[in-house]
């Protein structure tokens, strides 16, 4: 496990959230003790990039995933799709009923995981089933699945998306990680049909209601050791739904349980009920499917948290503990008709800024209804990688060095010596500058290089930092960069 020097632990982090998420982000963080998972997450922090989609019959709709089944009054829950959107259970079963028509025809997920190498990334997490309970994956436990007869896509050869998706990646190199949804709100035994469901939460009470809260605890083992069994090695168990958890009155350690307490914001405080799914149990079953199993039981404070997940954010300071960003690419988590990609400039400089941080960056890419990206997509990776093909040996292996940033400056490094420094450059910068100056660095290593020339670069200590010269002939073709790296040592 690393640490990230100087910081040491017991230093608290006010991260500041969307109106909506605001929350303090502290390091409760409880490392793992099982060898085999600390040697798979020092490696996975090595890796750095990967891709998030979140993918489903939702996707035909062009709504926000699940969440317009939930009734809590949230913009992300506003419904306003179907024949009758004003009334929530013709809504529901009209939402449900997509299973239906969902039939994605133009499925090419070896073409997503050509783009996802080609632009460097190392991972993919894939929504095998969100909180609306539709597998995207052959479970022998609910007739909710994209396998199912009801579903025109069932009779695809590549019906069984979530197999397809990892052996493709994987057969590209890269890691194979499986996002689930602890909360279904659809099987009988979460959300009851005799009583109406009040919020994202369990619809009756699990003390109450022992037998039934079995059935549910079982019904989730089973899906999660099936894609454990069934789906070749999986390298990350991605758990979402942290209010799905055991006794959670005390351990408030997400904005699911830190809801703004001001009633002027228009935001109201969820329940908050016991759901405890036997989550030891669970993961000691699950690693001995897959040994090592990197396991993100997200916003559950304890040991089944292997590292933390920011939600659409960049912590503005490093983070004493394993972390990824989860990023939305463009558009939002789920399918969007003429979504806005970021620009691969923004990319960059969002990799890079969390990478500095000793971060992992997971950039969300979203499937249409017919099981394409879009050309945008496409063009924001190749742009990508474009500049990690000159500039990646300043991102993988590397770790968090402080000061971390300087003005538009980041610095990483590696064990072995090397000291990166990356100039981010601005959209609208007119020229680079002649002199370069880090402030709070003193690199041992004697000679820098720009990454992809062999230029050598003057540089010299000052009272507080470093300078480096750039050549006049190099300013022109730095500035078309989205940043360039000098290295050290």
């Amino acid at each position: 496990m690393r640490l990230i020097a100087p910081l040491a632990l017991g230093i608290f982090f006010l991260v500041q959230l969307s109106a909506a998420q605001a929350i303090y982000e502290d390091e409760r963080y409880v490392p793992e003790t099982d060898q085999l998972v600390l040697d798979k997450l020092d490696k996975w922090q090595d890796i750095k990039f990967g891709l998030l989609m979140h993918w489903g019959p939702y996707s035909q709709w062009g709504v926000v995933e699940s969440w317009s089944i939930c009734p809590e009054e949230y913009g992300w829950c506003e419904r306003k799709k179907g024949s009758n959107p004003q009334n929530y259970n013709a809504y529901k079963q009209e939402y449900e009923g997509l299973q239906t028509t969902f039939n994605p025809v133009e499925f090419n997920p070896e073409k997503w995981a050509k783009a996802a190498k080609n632009a460097g990334m190392k991972y993919v997490v894939f929504t095998t089933k969100h909180h609306d309970g539709f597998s995207m994956f052959d479970t022998e436990y609910t007739d909710y699945k994209i396998t199912d007869a009801k579903t025109p896509f069932s009779s695809n050869p590549k019906a069984n998306i979530t197999k397809e998706i990892f052996d493709a990646f994987r057969s590209e190199g890269l890691w194979a990680g499986a996002y689930f949804s602890k909360p279904d709100w659809h099987v009988d035994s979460y959300w009851d049909p005799y009583y109406p469901p009040r919020d994202r939460n369990v619809n009756y009470s699990p003390e109450e209601n022992p037998e039934k809260w079995q059935e549910f605890t079982d019904f989730t083992h089973n899906q999660i050791l099936e894609l454990l069994t069934d789906y070749g090695k999986v390298d990350i168990l991605w758990l979402d739904g942290g209010w799905v958890a055991k006794t959670p009155k005390s351990e408030i350690t997400s904005w699911y349980d830190a809801q703004l307490k001001d009633n002027e914001s228009g935001y109201l405080k969820n329940r908050i009920v016991n759901q405890d799914i036997k989550m030891d149990e669970l993961v000691d079953k699950a690693r001995e499917k897959q040994p090592g199993l990197i396991v993100v039981d997200r916003a559950v404070h304890g040991k089944n948290q292997n590292y933390l997940t920011p939600e659409n954010r960049v912590p503005e300071k490093p983070l004493p503990y394993p972390w990824e960003s989860c990023i939305i690419a463009g558009g939002g988590w789920s399918y969007s008709p003429n979504a806005k990609y970021m620009s691969g400039r923004e990319a960059v400089h969002t990799l890079v800024d969390i990478v500095a941080k000793g971060g992992n960056l997971l950039l969300n890419i979203a499937p249409s209804p017919k099981g394409e990206w879009d050309e945008g997509a496409y063009r924001l990776l190749e742009e990508i990688g474009a500049w990690m093909k000159v500039n990646d040996e300043a991102i993988y292996g590397t770790e968090a060095m402080a000061p971390y940033k300087y003005e538009n400056i980041c610095v990483t490094s590696k064990p072995s010596g090397e000291v990166y420094l990356i100039y981010m450059v601005d959209k609208d910068q007119k020229e680079v500058p002649s002199e370069i100056y880090f402030e709070g660095l003193a690199p041992k290593g004697g000679k820098a290089q720009l990454l992809g020339s062999k230029k050598r670069l003057k540089w010299k200590k000052k009272e507080k930092g470093i300078s480096i010269e750039i050549p006049e002939e190099v300013k022109a073709e730095l500035l078309k960069t989205e940043a360039f790296t000098i290295k050290f040592g």
